[in-house]
């Protein structure tokens, strides 16, 4: 049972993996044998992560590039390509937030953030699944929210974005199947990380959270790892165009 969720020889890469459920899912993913590469654009806090996961004895490394640069991106797969053979996996994770009465809400700022947050991920996709169709095997996870099936005001391009990522994990497990590649995704609740600080340190919201999750309390970011491996692994080997929610059970109380 053991084999079914070993990682070893798979390369993964990790969009977002400098902090909070980036860098969670791929510490967990190289404690079980993979070899994780974090991208992020500052190169200095992804060293420090990498060095992090380094000194436990574990695979790392880094890829500075800005998700929504197409050709920085497919240079950074390109090298990985290069120096391991195959690229195994990728979790589409970087993601920005931008809250604002929707009044006030720019087209400029509603752009930004589909861009980084639905964008990248299908031009990210596109170049993987080009390079794990030459293995004939490949995993591809998105990051999307239970935001986007519900919705909350002050965040319409987000809650669209994710919704929109629901839709192209469908769409890309569909295409991508045939060819080996398995495309799912991850739903996170309220997770208590750097993005979610303003809400956290804001009592009013936080305990409205806590009512509303049947576990009674915010995620923690390692809570994401399991999911993570479990897609990554042998042992979701026929699950394909799935959204798994890691919430608390959030999602399902009324």
């Amino acid at each position: 049972m053991k084999s079914l969720f070993d990682l070893t020889g798979r390369t993964i890469l990790v969009t977002g993996g400098s902090r909070g459920i980036g860098f969670a899912m791929g510490a967990a993913l190289a404690r079980h044998g993979a070899t994780v590469v974090l991208n992020g654009r500052n190169e200095a806090k992804l060293e420090d992560k990498a060095r992090e996961l380094r000194a436990e004895g574990l695979e790392a490394e880094t890829a500075v590039f800005d998700v929504n640069n197409e050709a920085a991106a497919r240079s950074a797969m390109d090298k990985i390509v290069n120096k391991h053979g195959h690229l195994f996996g990728l979790i589409n994770n970087a993601g920005i937030q931008h809250r604002s009465p929707i009044l006030a809400f720019t087209t400029a700022d509603f752009e930004r953030v589909v861009s980084t947050n639905l964008t990248s991920c299908f031009t990210l996709s596109r170049e993987a699944i080009a390079l794990m169709s030459e293995h004939g095997s490949g995993r591809i996870i998105n990051t999307v929210s239970m935001l986007g099936s519900q919705a909350r005001p002050t965040v319409p391009a987000y809650i669209a974005a994710k919704e929109g990522l629901r839709a192209l994990t469908r769409a890309l497990a569909v295409e991508a199947g045939p060819k080996g590649i398995l495309v799912n995704a991850i739903a996170p609740g309220y997770i208590a990380t750097e993005m979610n600080n303003a809400l956290i340190t804001d009592k009013k919201f936080s305990d409205w959270i806590v009512s509303k999750t049947p576990l009674q309390r915010w995620g923690e970011p390692h809570e994401l790892g399991g999911g993570a491996i479990y897609l990554m692994s042998e042992a979701g080997a026929f699950v394909n165009g799935h959204v798994l929610a890691i919430d608390g059970g959030m999602s399902v109380q009324v």
